[in-house]
Order: structure tokens, then sequence, then C-alpha cells
């Protein structure tokens, strides 16, 4: 055991921060494989030297031999007295050769071959050490970015930091955690989260995944947790960024004539400090056979903001962990077990100024005045199972289920203060009285006693692989039910709006003598939504082969069978499809035999399902009625009426009851759901001194874009056309999800009988634009592994993005409906749609690496530099189109016609109005690592942006000032000004101790 510790370090210690791109041989998400050559009928033995787990398996009559599902680590593999050392990482192939020349290379390096001839994905591994060695921020996004054809989207959706893989938006990736699959289905900007010192390795899927894989359209981040082994360590942590060391941001002042004294971007005065800190453990309960990880981290995060009429203090605490549990009764079972602790809570802090009583007040960089205090929480947990059987050297299966909840932000204390109060209104219409302190009508607000709204997945798995001669053949199936719980909202604060009246001659609501002439008498209003549960469910079945046609050719086929099913409130589907088949083949040519020079290529589709955003937005229940009351008295604290009257007087006036949309009304039946055509080409060559080059060619192009359609007028225009001169258009869903640019098919109540009838409106009465995105990219990547001494990775990237549509967000508008986006509610909206999409990033080039001065001292940097984004002059859809009157709701600038310098609305293509500056990136580390006692130790300090570049990454894209002065021609004076920059410098301090 001590020779193999011994031997372990030394690869652990070779593979410590290489930069290395990485490739799946036949493996799951959380595991890896081992393959190689060996003399034909030999049994070969690999055993973990982390927890002894022993596997056996024999080389075929081709000389050929491979081992699935093994879980990431270092492993011994032993041949006819021949003995290897290789480590396997996080969906990687690791290669052996137990009777060439070339198997002492894998010994001395402990890696894998610089070139994986054994697969046809595009993806790239870190482990945690190679994490820790770069300046990065301790983000898995911010990881993911690391890796070519990803780019950072939009700062202003989601978290700020998403990444978006081969022009995809940010809304389309897929995130799992040991195998599981926790994207958050509400709209796929989040995930469920664990410590980052929790991770063991993670792997950035950019193309050409295997029918594994499904429901994402961009790219997969897998993450593999550590996990014990049959020596005990423990360990702490502390990282700190202070905000002395945070350079400052910058202000941006606003030029409207409005808003004199004013900014658009107040960012000098922010401050900010994080402070995390973690301690684990993780060994054998029982030798060989019983092990457990755990880790527990802490925060003190605290930050500062500041606005034109007040500032706000945020302070999160709350710890979060980890634990992981893995169970090997024997050689031929494995079980795991892992939870999850992240739960989120913040201390919120505001301090609010009255600037009509002290205008002086105005933007304060400093917390001024009597503090409000409030506390928002969010968070779950995480459980997931798994069971691995290697039934026999052929056959090995796995079955995986688990859960997540994920409750989303609430809050409460001052914030919350005053929403029992109903909004009132003096008998003269204007005066607001009661506890109602704010603007007629006020923000929106959730039902006083509904749950808390949150997110629950249950899912389950199960895989089969099986090797059958030169076939390695795998099937599995999956189920996931996604349940989104929303509460309902009213339009109002306290769920009602009251204003009084008096009647002159005591009519009131067409009622005579309802009250003495000059009485007074209320009218109660209510606008509300209903909430309820709504469910995404979804199931999958693959079936692949990985064959090895020849010794130096591999051919790979899959096919996956997707079903999606999205329901309303009472549980009745509204989107359901079954079998969507997504076919995917590929191959692998080793040209020389001697993996110095591979050309692969692969061709598949992609699905993903409709966001459970779009089951609230599109089947809630809308209710608008007003009633009219007479009364004996006012509430002294809300004013709202005391002693209503046992019974509302005359008839109500009811717009919409509440009651569900008929399902079959809300989407077209015909509806196809979203999809993406890849591919890819490319090859890699290993080169002298070990370095290695590559180049990849990638095509993508969306099938059936899908979103929501909100306009009556084209219905109208078609069912005159066909003689339905009864038609009432109101009758219908005020959206319809649509496949924009093909025909609908709806049922419609065509003559107002109350009797729908299926009906086809052709796209030519709609007038909608096809939904298109194209993404093509030429990849160039280089590679120095770390010897010991350097290493260095470098890529530069290619790409062109244009269409109607970015994806399932709008980074123009910052909108996040994933799915029912503004893009094609109307016709106009779709005018100089077609052209080049926010994350269009022309030219990309990234370099990294890591320099050791001596055996304590390393140095390692990442850098980056990349051409601007395409902006374009968005405004208001003018009055002289034809469906004009559908965009007068419309307040938020969300078209491409917008005022020229004369005033005049015009029409400008997307992507049209130039593109924002290039950015330069240089980050900086530099660890100190002596050992101390029996442990390691490592001091660290990480500089991000050295050089304080603050280019411009967005700028404001609205031409007109407002709706209501399109007329005018009144012009945004704050159109192309900044609204978003790079990060300013800063500093992170970490100290690590293990033993």
């Amino acid at each position: 055991m001590k020779l193999q510790s011994a031997r372990f370090q030394r690869c652990a210690a070779a593979v410590a921060v290489g930069m290395m791109i990485a490739s799946v041989a036949y493996a799951q998400s959380s595991e890896g494989s081992i393959y190689g050559r060996g003399k034909p009928g030999d049994k070969v033995t690999i055993t973990s030297t982390e927890n002894g787990a022993s596997r056996q398996v024999t080389v075929d009559s081709r000389g050929e031999f491979s081992a699935n599902k093994l879980p990431p680590g270092a492993y011994s593999v032993e041949s006819g007295g021949v003995k290897r050392e290789v480590t396997v990482n996080i969906g990687s192939g690791s290669s052996v050769d137990l009777v060439g020349q070339d198997a002492t290379r894998v010994v001395v390096r402990g890696t894998r071959s610089r070139i994986d001839v054994s697969t046809v994905e595009s993806s790239t591994v870190f482990t945690a050490d190679q994490m820790a060695a770069l300046p990065v921020a301790r983000d898995v996004n911010m990881v993911a970015q690391l890796a070519p054809g990803v780019v950072r989207g939009d700062p202003d959706l989601g978290a700020g930091n998403l990444p978006s893989f081969s022009g995809a938006s940010v809304a389309e990736n897929g995130y799992y955690i040991n195998g599981f699959d926790v994207t958050n289905l509400r709209n796929f900007l989040s995930y469920a989260n664990l410590p980052f010192d929790a991770i063991g390795a993670q792997q950035m899927k950019s193309g050409g995944y295997g029918v594994e894989y499904g429901r994402s359209l961009g790219g997969i981040i897998s993450i593999a947790t550590k996990r014990g082994t049959n020596t005990w360590k423990a360990g702490g942590a502390m990282f700190y960024e202070p905000d002395s060391l945070r350079s400052q941001g910058k202000n941006v002042a606003d030029l409207n004539p409005q808003s004199p004294n004013s900014y658009t971007v107040f960012n000098a005065p922010r401050k900010e400090s994080d402070l995390s800190y973690d301690v684990f453990a993780g060994g054998p309960i029982i030798q060989d056979k019983l092990f457990i990880f755990g880790i527990l981290e802490g925060r003190h995060d605290t930050a500062d903001t500041f606005r034109e009429a007040g500032s706000t203090r945020t302070r999160s605490q709350r710890p979060n962990g980890m634990v992981k549990v893995d169970f090997t009764p024997t050689d031929m079972h494995r079980l795991e077990f892992t939870g999850i602790d992240n739960r989120h809570e913040t201390e919120i802090t505001d301090w609010n100024q009255d600037l009509a009583v002290h205008p002086e007040d105005k933007n304060l960089t400093w917390h001024k005045g009597d503090p409000a205090y409030s506390n928002q929480t969010s968070g779950g947990h995480v459980l997931i199972a798994k069971y691995t059987g290697y039934l026999t050297d052929n056959l090995t299966i796995s079955a995986l289920a688990g859960k997540v909840r994920d409750k989303l932000a609430k809050t409460t204390g001052a914030r919350q203060a005053g929403l029992d109060c109903p909004v009132i209104l003096e008998t003269d219409g204007a005066s607001e009285i009661g506890c109602w302190a704010k603007p007629f009508p006020g923000p929106a607000v959730r039902a006083l006693n509904a749950p808390d709204d949150e997110d629950k997945r249950k899912a389950y798995r199960f895989d089969v692989d099986y090797t059958l001669g030169s076939h390695n053949l795998r099937a599995g199936l999956d189920h996931q039910k996604f349940t989104s719980i929303q509460a309902g909202s009213s339009t109002y604060s306290g769920g009602y709006y009251y204003r009084y009246f008096i009647s002159a001659n005591g009519t009131v609501n067409g009622v005579p003598n309802a009250v003495a002439p000059g009485g007074q008498y209320v009218r109660r209003r209510e606008s509300t939504s209903t909430g309820g549960a709504f469910d995404v469910e979804n199931k999958a079945y693959y079936l692949e082969d990985n064959w090895k046609v020849v010794p130096n050719v591999l051919l790979y086929a899959g096919l996956r069978s997707e079903s999606f099913d999205n329901r309303n409130g009472d549980g009745i589907s509204f989107a359901k499809k079954d079998n969507l088949v997504a076919p995917r083949i590929g191959a692998s040519w080793d040209v020389y035999g001697d993996a110095t020079l591979k050309v692969y290529g692969n061709v598949g589709r992609y699905y993903i399902p409709i966001a459970s955003n779009t089951n609230i937005r599109a089947t809630q229940g809308e209710l608008f009625e007003q009633r009219f009351y007479t009364f004996t008295g006012r509430d002294p604290r809300t004013q709202g009426p005391l002693g209503l009257s046992a019974k509302d007087i005359g008839t109500p006036q009811i717009v919409s009851d509440g009651s569900l949309a008929n399902p079959a009304t809300i989407a077209d039946m015909n509806l196809k759901p979203m999809s993406q055509d890849e591919v890819i080409l490319g090859f890699q060559k290993a080169l002298a001194a070990r370095w290695t080059m590559g180049m990849k060619a990638t095509y993508r192009k969306i099938n059936n874009g899908m979103d929501d359609y909100c306009s009556h007028i084209g219905f109208e225009k078609w069912a005159a056309d066909k003689g339905y001169k009864d038609f009432d258009s109101s009758e219908m869903a005020q959206c319809m999800i649509v496949n924009p640019g093909n025909d609908v098919t709806l049922m419609m109540d065509l003559d107002s009988s109350g009797k729908l009838q299926r009906a086809t409106v052709p796209n030519s009465y709609l007038g909608l634009a096809k939904y298109t995105r194209v993404y093509k990219a030429l990849e160039l990547t280089f590679e120095r592994p770390w010897d010991g001494k350097w290493g260095v990775y470098g890529s530069y990237v290619w790409a062109k993005l244009r269409g109607t549509a970015e994806g399932y967000v709008n980074s123009v508008i910052n909108q996040e409906d994933a799915g029912i986006t503004q893009d094609f509610d109307f016709a106009s909206l779709t005018n100089g749609s077609d052209g080049y999409l926010s994350n269009d990033r022309r030219h990309t080039f990234k370099l990294y690496g890591n320099y050791a001065i001596n055996d304590q001292w390393r140095l390692g940097f990442n850098s980056s530099l990349q051409s601007g984004r395409p902006t374009s002059c968005i405004g208001f859809v003018p009055d002289y189109t034809p469906d004009a009157s559908d965009a007068a709701g419309y307040t938020t600038a969300s078209s491409y016609y917008c005022l020229n310098d004369k005033g005049q609305s015009v029409l400008h293509n997307r992507g049209t109005a130039g593109r924002t500056p290039w950015n330069f990136m240089l980050d900086l580390q530099v660890a100190y690592l002596p050992k101390v006692a029996n442990g390691r130790l490592t001091l660290q300090a990480d500089i991000f942006n050295v050089l304080n570049v603050q280019k411009v990454t967005e700028w404001n894209e609205q031409r007109d000032y407002s709706r209501d002065t399109v007329g005018e021609g009144t012009l945004n004076q704050n159109y192309q000004r900044p609204t978003g920059f790079q990060t300013p410098r800063s500093v992170r301090f970490s100290a690590r101790y293990e033993f």
C-alpha cells in the first residue's frame, strides 16, 4: 500500500495542473473508462489505488480491452506480469498499452494519450487541482468559459456569468452532478449548486455529445464530486477578496433632460467584500469497502450598493455542505449516495431617502437615515443515489435516482411591509389614503397566503453497457418530473383596489336608491392571476454503438427518443409530444495507428423541452372584476371599508373569471418542439516536444424554433375571409405557443356557439418571420501539457451567429422568459429581426497556463481577447404598421423600428448599429506551496483583470425615448451610452492546508 501510495502521489503531482482537452471513451458523465492493448486471451486486472476496488476484463482476439463506468481517480492496470499506472478523469477515456513501447510514457506522466482516438465528442476537462492552479473565479460557469467556443452571455441574464456554448443562448445548457441532471427547467438559467471545493472534476461538452444526453442545444457542464479513499485526508481553506483591493467601477451620467443630475450606471461607490472558508475530511469507514467524504462551507459576503434615492447593504453568511458516501460490498457492486445542502440566506438593510423633503440627499455615496431590515431565503437540497453493477467482463449496468428541491427567493421583513394594505383612493379619485404609501397601482404582489414558490425534480435513469466483439453497445432510459409551484399574484397590494364615490342621486351601478342622495359607496376592483403546481414530464430512451470497424477506425451511431409533456395547473397537457427521434452518427480515424493524427466528425440532432415558466405564463387563469358595495365605516389603519353590504350592488362587472384557458387553445396542435442540427469536422495532430494542435469546424442550425404569439388580428382576417361573421377573437387565449413562420392549427370557437373547431390559419395571415439561428465556427487549438515545469493551452475561434431569434432569452431587452420572449408576440416585432445575434463574437482568443519556479513556487495566468458584440437600434412599433394596435400596450422598446436623427420611425435590421469594443482580460496567480508537518500548505494570491481594463461590454440600444413620445420624435439621449463594463481589478487571497 505504501508503494502504491507513493506512485499515486507522483502520478497526481504530474497531472495536478496539466492543461488538456479531454474526451469520452464509452463513458457516462460522472465516470470514465480505461481501454488499450494487451495479449489476446490475457486477463487484465484494474485496481483503484485509492480505494482498493478491483475489476478484471479479458483481452479480446484483436488484442484490445476496455473497462467502462470507472469512478475518476488513480488506477493500476496489470496483465501478464506487466503493471502500469493511469489516471481516469470524468467522462474521459484513458489509454494503456500493455505490450507496446509507448506504455512507458503512460507510467511516467500518469496521463492519457495526448490524442484520444476513441471518441467523436468535443469536450474539455479540469480536475480540482487544475482549477485551483489557474486564476479563475470559483464558479462552474466561469470555469466553463475556459473551453474554446464558449463565450460569456449577457451580464443582466440569470446570475450574470452564464456561458453561451457554440452560439446557443445561455438558457439552453444542461448541468449534471455525479451523473444526475440538476438543470432548473423553470427557465434554464439556474441549476442546483454545491460548495466549490466539493468538486473533484468538471467537464464541458461543447458539441457532438452522445445520445445519452439531451434536453440541451448549447453545452453540458458535468461535475464529479470528491469522494473518500482508503487514506484519511482532511483540511481546510479560506478565500478572501477584500474591498480595499478592488478597483472602483464607473458611473454613467443620464443625458436625458428629464432626469437632471442622475446616472444610468452608478458603480463607482459600490463596495464588496467576499470571504468563504471550508473544512473537509474523507476516508474509509471500512477499509476497501465503505468510504465517506464531507465538506462544510461557510460564507461572509457583503455588498454595499447606492442609488439615486437610497442605498442597500446585503450580507450572506449561511453555510452549505455536501456528503458523499461510497460502498463497494464486492468488486462487482458499487453503491453511491450524494447529499447537498445549498440553502441561501441574505440579510438586507435598506436606507431610503425622501428627495422631495431633502433633495440634497440625491446620489449619496454613504448610508444615511433609519435602516429597514429584510431577509431573503432561497435554495434547498439535492439527494442522489446510484448503483453500478459489473456483472460480467462484458456487461455493466447502472441505476440512478434523485430529487432536487429549490425554493425561489422569499423576502420577509421591511420590504414586504404594507403588502396587506389595499390601494385606497378617496372620493376625489386622486388622493391615496391609508397605509398604502407607494405610487398607484404599484407592483404586482404574490397572494398573501400562498405556499412558497419552489421547483421540485424527481428523476431516475437506467443504463446498460455491453461489449460484443468490436462493438461497445449502450442503452438506457431516463425519466424526470419537474414541478414548479407558483403563487397567484394581484395587481394591487392587499389583493384589492378600493375607490370611494359619492352618488348625487342615490343610484349605484344602475341600481336606483342604493344609497341616500349624496351618500357614499365603494367600488372594489380585483385583478389577479391564479397560481398552482405546473408539471413538466420528460422521458427518453437511447441506444448507441461504438464500433471499431478496423483497429484505427471507430464508427459511432446513436438514436435517442424524446418525449415532452407540459401541463397546466389542473394537470392537463397543453403541449405534448412523444417519440421525437434524435439520431447522431460520427467517426474517428487514427490515421497512422499511433494516436499522433486523429481525424473525426459527427452529425446529430438535439431537442430541448418547453420550460415550466411557459406552463405558468401561458396557462394561468386571469380574474378581473369590479363590484360595488355600501359600507358602514373605515378601518383606521388601512382606510379600507368596514361593514360591507352582504350582497354587492347590481350586476358585477366581470371581464375574466379566473378560469384556466382550454388547453386545446393554448398551443399549435401541430407544434414541433425546438430542435437543432449540428455538424462537426476536425482533426488533432501531435507535434514534436509534447505539443499538440487541432482544428475543428462547427455548423449548427435551429429547426422549428418555438415561442409565443400574442396577436389576434391575423385570426380575425382569416375568419372574415372564410365567412365566419360571428367570430369573436376575445374568446381565444391571449397568447399561443407556435413555431414562428409555420401555419398554426388551433381549436377555435369560429361561430361563437361555444363549440370548438379545429382550424388551420396560414402564416401569410399572421405575418411572422421564420424562427432562425445559424452558427458557423472555425476553432484552432494548441496545447503543451504540464510536465512538472510548465504547460500552456491556447485557442482561437472565428464564429458567425445570425438569425431572427437569440433563443430561449433575449439579451437585447434582458428578457428571461424562456421560450416566451417578446420576439414573436406580433408580426411587426419580427420585421428587421434577421441579423447578427447578441452572442455573435467574431474573434475570441484564449491563453492560459502555469510555470513552476521551483518545488515551492508556482505562477499561473489566464487571458482572453475578444471582439465586441453586435448592437441594434430598437424602439417602438410605429402607428403606420398593420398591427400597431397590438403594440399599444408594450411599454418596453422591443422592435427594430426606431427614430432616425430627423425623429422619423424607420426600420433598421438587427445587429447593424455597430459593435461594442474589443475586450482584453489578464489574470495572474502566484502560489507558495511549502510542506508543513505531514501536510501541504498552499498560500496563493490571484489578481483578476491585472491591468484594470474596463472596456464597455454593452450599451443602451434604445433610440426612442418612450412610446408616448414616438410621435413627437423625442430621442433617447442615452442611446449607445454604456450600460455595462468589464469587472474592475480585484484580488483574492487564499490559504489551504491538507493532511
